[in-house]
């Protein structure tokens, strides 16, 4: 099982001036393992899409991908199993050697800071932490049904949710005064 996230880069790396020109890709398999956050995320082994543009740096290679798939969770207010399309957009940029990018003498103590520039592994690089990190930032919390949920509420209750608001602001008295000024 290949993962579609994976990228073989020795050609693109080896690549000498005119032959050193962008790369579109795209890769369709299963997902290494589970990506998203707790109540929704793409599992382990369902479909994903990865259509990438691969630009060679000399020795790095910038990789601009779009990344989709079909989320499953539930839905945080009905607990109605969800299925909606993930489209992420990831831009990461990949070293073949440590000498890549290197700062200051005096910045390296900023070593496991997470900041580091990912390394090229074998002739391949792997844009999974990278996907990771974008679909924790991305994905909600708390999903809930995009078209509403079909709960009712107890009379009585406010929930915040879609527009509810309480008919009659309460005031209060300490700043009652100040009505007499609007």
């Amino acid at each position: 099982m290949t993962s579609p996230l994976k990228f073989e880069v020795g050609e693109l790396l080896n690549a000498q001036g005119a032959d050193a020109m962008p790369e579109q890709r795209t890769q369709t398999g299963p997902a290494p393992e589970r990506i998203g956050v707790e109540m929704i995320a793409i599992p382990k082994g369902e479909d994903l899409t990865v259509a990438a543009t691969l630009t060679p740096l000399g020795s790095g290679v910038l990789v601009d991908a779009d990344i989709s798939g079909v989320l499953t969770g539930e839905c945080a207010r009905c607990l109605k199993e969800l299925h909606p399309q993930l489209d992420l957009h990831v831009t990461q940029v990949f070293a073949a050697d440590e000498s890549f990018v290197s700062g200051d003498e005096a910045e390296s103590d900023d070593a496991g800071s997470g900041d580091e520039i990912p390394e090229i592994q074998d002739d391949e690089l792997d844009l999974l932490q990278a996907v990771i990190d974008e679909a924790g930032l991305n994905l909600p919390f708390a999903p809930v049904c995009e078209d509403g949920c079909d709960i009712q509420t107890p009379e009585g209750v406010t929930t915040g949710i879609s527009g509810e608001e309480e008919e009659e602001e309460k005031i209060d008295p300490r700043w009652a005064g100040l009505e007499k000024f609007l």
